[in-house]
């Protein structure tokens, strides 16, 4: 299996992740996990992924508990998106606020949508306090991948969104103003709800309206 999953041709790693979890052996844990650290295709990767949620969660969770500490950021990125994939709530513990501020975007994101996932109810508000720390960061991949765990965790996110929406820095009320705009439709694209909240963070509230009022 460990050879098979290091062939060339990513076709071949695809099947051979496909097999792993439809015929799910404990004794394939270690090349798994091994090998989720250091594939460089997505779609292996996530089919790693699955293999692992196929495996019994006793054995599988300890072990992504300790992948968590790794050193390399791709072994933590799929750690994280595994227990995703697994949603055990007792997972919740191990979602460390040093992850959700990870310095690698990847790692950082995939922790934000983990911890959208498995966050207690009680919990929520924190969880949103912290999210928010992140508002104006990176591209707007970045952002959008923010955006959905925030506007994932409910009306909670309102009154944190709304200080963050008054922040002096433009970049962090722009993203926070889009934020909310999804929050309250869904329906809305983000980088449509990016613009208008830049044009708003611009113009100041009363002078968007009123330009708005003038277009139509």
């Amino acid at each position: 299996m460990a050879a098979v999953l290091s062939a060339g041709d990513s076709s071949v790693r695809l099947q051979a992740a496909l097999a792993a979890g439809s015929n799910p052996d404990p004794g394939f844990l270690e090349t798994l996990v091994e090998r989720c650290a250091v594939e460089p295709d997505f779609f292996v990767r996530d089919m790693l992924s699955w293999a692992l949620t196929r495996l019994p969660p006793e054995i599988t969770l300890p072990r992504m508990r300790r992948e968590l500490d790794s050193g390399r950021t791709r072994a933590r990125s799929q750690a994280l998106h595994t227990l995703s994939k697994i949603g055990d709530r007792s997972a919740w513990a191990w979602i460390t606020r040093d992850m959700l501020h990870d310095a690698d975007d990847e790692v950082a994101r995939t922790a934000w949508r983990v911890a959208v996932v498995l966050v207690p109810e009680d919990e929520k508000a924190d969880l949103a306090g912290e999210l928010v720390r992140e508002l104006g960061r990176g591209d707007r991949d970045v952002q959008l991948s923010l955006s959905r765990a925030l506007v994932g965790l409910g009306d909670v996110t309102g009154p944190a969104l709304e200080r963050a929406a008054a922040s002096p820095d433009p970049a962090v009320a722009a993203h926070a103003r889009a934020t909310e705009l999804l929050r309250r439709n869904p329906e809305t694209g983000f980088h449509a709800a990016v613009d208008e909240a830049e044009r708003i963070v611009t113009l100041g509230p009363e002078r968007a309206a009123a330009a708005g009022a003038a277009e139509c």
